[in-house]
């Protein structure tokens, strides 16, 4: 009798702890990869329009800062932007081609006053042809400028891993060149993003990471991020990085160089 009762006992004992363990992974999931951004299009773009500028920040999972930094949340929450709306339309694994599909409903909806692009990093790694991301943008520029009159800032792409010279930062540059002439072409503002870290990379001088991202690295950065409340410098300083929590997200220190790109750039074109 009492080898059934604790032969039950261990069951129901195991049986909690793999409850727990799959309830503690569906929240990392949900909160890294499903749930929106705070003020996505779909909250922030079908009420009544602000008094105050309207700020479109329009890309990926690095624009939706919810697996790394949330360099948009950082803007929202400075004293100099009160009064503005800033719309989160970064969407987890977004390509050119993506966005460009979504600029009725995500940008244009939103009657912004100024937009912020920062979208590629997909594209590079799904090796999507240089000349079919730079039409994607272009289509993307040209449709905003036309339809809504804003403002229009398109941040280079930062490092895939910190190893500057590895194979994958040399095919970035051709996308980086892609974003500087559509700047030019449209009269859109290019933020120099790549180059600030970069600069900074090589100042340090020490043997750096290289690209090696994996949907398990960027769950275990989630689980630690979320569970265990580490913040993402911590996480990506334990893996001897200095910008990237997972090879490609940013971390605290590389959000902050975008918050100030974005935020010099904002009170520049005083909207």
């Amino acid at each position: 009798m009492r080898s059934r009762i604790n032969k039950k006992a261990i069951a129901i004992a195991v049986s909690l702890v793999l409850a727990g363990i799959l309830g503690a992974a569906g929240t990392v999931g949900y909160l890294t990869f499903v749930r929106s951004p705070a003020d996505s299009p779909a909250q922030a773009c079908k009420g009544d329009t602000p008094d105050g500028p309207v700020v479109v920040a329009a890309g990926a999972s690095m624009t939706q800062g919810t697996l790394g930094a949330d360099w948009v949340g950082a803007l929202r929450a400075q004293e100099t932007f009160d009064g503005y709306r800033f719309v989160n339309a970064g969407i987890n694994g977004n390509t050119s081609a993506d966005l460009r599909d979504r600029v009725g409903t995500d940008i244009v909806a939103c009657h912004p006053d100024a937009v912020l692009i920062l979208v590629g990093t997909n594209d590079v790694r799904a090796e999507v042809p240089v000349d079919t991301y730079r039409d994607n943008l272009a289509a993307i520029v040209g449709r905003v400028t036309s339809e809504t009159g804003a403002r229009v800032a398109l941040m280079s792409l930062p490092p895939l891993g910190e190893n500057l010279d590895a194979e994958i930062n040399h095919k970035l540059t051709g996308y980086n060149q892609a974003i500087a002439d559509i700047a030019t072409r449209t009269g859109a503002d290019y933020l120099p993003l790549h180059e600030h870290i970069a600069d900074l990379l090589r100042q340090q001088g020490t043997p750096r990471t290289n690209f090696d991202f994996s949907f398990p690295l960027a769950f275990r950065a989630a689980t630690e991020h979320y569970l265990f409340r580490r913040s993402w410098d911590q996480i990506a300083h334990s893996q001897n990085r200095e910008f990237l929590v997972d090879h490609i997200h940013l971390d605290d220190r590389g959000g902050a160089i975008v918050t100030d790109l974005a935020a010099r750039w904002l009170k520049a074109v005083a909207i």
